[in-house]
């Protein structure tokens, strides 16, 4: 196979956090959206994140925290329920390379 059939752009994919606890404390399952392949660029900045700050964490992975046209979920001042951004955050480090 060559490589150029393996390239292409991005595509928007939606992740949903339905663990019993989530949906039993917001009554339905809370979803986000990311890209599905992520340029180099990202996942060097994600391995080179002092995990033990979690602002570092937060920084890194509100740009992949999308709504459903793209658009960065956290700016600015926006965040979200602890347990919520934990979740996000599990997600989008389990699936980057996997999506």
């Amino acid at each position: 196979m060559k490589l150029s059939q393996l390239s292409a752009k991005p595509q928007l994919i939606k992740v949903v956090i339905d663990d019993e606890d989530i949906v039993s404390e917001f009554g339905e399952p809370v979803e986000f959206y990311t890209w599905d392949r992520q340029p180099m660029a990202m996942f060097i900045k994600m391995a080179n994140i002092d995990h033990n700050n979690y602002g570092s964490v937060i920084d890194a992975v509100k740009e992949l925290v999308l709504d459903e046209e793209g658009k960065p979920v956290l700016e600015q001042d926006a965040t979200l329920p602890t347990k919520i951004m934990m979740r996000v955050i599990t997600k989008i480090v389990e699936g980057l390379g996997k999506f």
